[in-house]
């Protein structure tokens, strides 16, 4: 009989290609999925809750697989803890319901941006995990331009390589900016049900540029209007952005989750 496990994974994105398998790249998933082969002794494929982009970090990717019985999660955690390479450790194991995809059977996701605005979030420290930015942002400007966002809009003005994509509307049920830890910076906390290719990373670009001054709040009316006229700023960098949590219905998990 088969085991379905949901990990909680931590991963420094600096150094990975991203999420998703490539062949002549490093990628989480090609990582993950060798140690998984050398513990279960063959193929064992994961599904990441979302695909985040080379240099993206992770506080707690979801991540589901399938073993055999025998393999306990608390069993899966210490072994995959003990091969993984230094750049991941898995939070968590968990037990889920046959059936579980830990991208299909996510109701929410949710992201944090962190930008620097002191001189030392240059540090070497600091810089491959924010936006070092070094300069202060409206705070005021951050808090309007967000409100604007929750609900469902049509995001395809704020993301790439939507193609021929039909539905590209997301219900936002947080965006909301705070100040980090004081003189350091300030942080963007989003909750969506979905989210499009860079999306997070186009929308808080946007929103600084505005927080600077060098573009207007209408802008983001506009594009969430999908204005032909205008086009969102750069996307922000990638080290500043975190997949913190994916949210499940409880009917999946074999015991109450923790955390």
């Amino acid at each position: 009989m088969d085991r379905t496990v949901l990990l909680h994974l931590h991963y420094d994105g600096a150094r990975f290609a991203g999420w998703q398998r490539q062949p002549e790249s490093r990628t989480v998933q090609g990582e993950l999925e060798a140690v998984l082969a050398r513990l279960c002794g063959g193929p064992v494929p994961a599904h990441a809750a979302g695909r985040t982009d080379a240099g993206v970090h992770a506080l707690g990717m979801a991540v589901s697989f399938t073993v055999t019985e025998r393999w306990t999660p608390a069993a899966l955690r210490r072994g995959l803890n003990a091969l993984l390479p230094s750049d991941c450790w898995v939070e968590r194991a968990i037990e889920v319901g046959a059936g579980f995809h830990a991208r299909k059977s996510a109701g929410e996701r949710s992201y944090r941006y962190l930008v620097g605005t002191d001189q030392a979030a240059r540090s070497p420290f600091r810089r491959p995990f924010e936006w070092a930015l070094g300069r202060p942002l409206d705070l005021d400007c951050l808090h309007r331009v967000s409100a604007g966002l929750l609900g469902e809009h049509d995001f395809r003005s704020l993301a790439v390589q939507t193609g021929a994509k039909l539905n590209c509307r997301c219900e936002l049920r947080v965006a909301r900016w705070s100040d980090r830890a004081v003189g350091s910076g300030v942080q963007f906390e989003v909750s969506a049900n979905r989210f499009l290719h860079h999306m997070v990373r186009m929308l808080v670009g946007t929103m600084v540029d505005m927080a600077l001054g060098h573009r207007p709040e209408e802008d983001m009316t506009r594009l969430l209007a999908l204005d032909p006229e205008v086009r969102s700023s750069p996307p922000a960098p990638a080290e500043g952005l975190y997949f913190v949590k994916a949210d499940y219905p409880s009917r999946w998990f074999m015991e109450p989750p923790t955390g």
